[in-house]
């Protein structure tokens, strides 16, 4: 039953579509119509509004937390399985005939109740990245794969494994980014 109850609050929370309820009520339309069709803040953010993606970013981080947050205070045997739904959540909404995003913000939400010393590295890494190649997509991959190698050397089988799995299904989520990286036609993150 315990499973049930954990399986069914993340799912529920990482399956709320911020982006393209916030693109709504401001009257922008479907975000899922325009650049990337993603529901997440990047694509928010190719509405020109900074704010509203600024909001949607921070809402994908918080129901990752708040799911596994709730997990460790009630159900802390099943903290890694309930972020690992909230992620999946995300990436399949039942609402939107299970399309939604690409789940990197709801993950930093998840990684940093979990362990906070990866998703500096995560974050880090990203940053990093970032400012170098201005490409979100590239950087969430080089991320993940960075923070894979982290928890490797420095953790339990456990987590490795999960973060294992995050890995593997960044990349598969970020194969049309992947096929533009490589034709030089992936959008870039504009900085004014």
């Amino acid at each position: 039953m315990e499973i049930f109850i954990v399986s069914f609050y993340s799912y529920i929370l990482g399956s709320i579509p911020f982006g393209l309820i916030y693109t709504r009520i401001a009257g922008l339309g479907d975000v899922r119509k325009i650049g990337s069709g993603n529901i997440g803040a990047t694509n928010v953010l190719r509405t020109g509004n900074k704010k509203l993606a600024v909001f949607t970013l921070l809402s994908d981080v918080a129901k990752g937390s708040i799911a596994v947050l709730i997990t460790e205070k009630f159900y802390s045997e099943f903290i890694l399985m309930s972020f690992l739904i909230v992620y999946l959540g995300h990436i399949f909404p039942v609402w939107l005939k299970f399309k939604g995003g690409k789940g990197v913000a709801t993950f930093i939400g998840g990684i940093l109740v979990v362990n906070y010393i990866l998703c500096i590295i995560f974050l880090i890494t990203w940053a990093a990245v970032v400012k170098v190649f201005k490409i979100s997509s590239l950087s969430a991959i080089v991320a993940f794969v960075a923070t894979l190698l982290a928890t490797f050397i420095l953790y339990e089988r456990n987590l490795s494994l999960l973060m294992f799995f995050f890995t593997i299904f960044s990349i598969y989520t970020h194969k049309d980014n992947i096929k533009r990286i490589i034709s030089g036609e992936e959008s870039k993150i504009k900085t004014k």
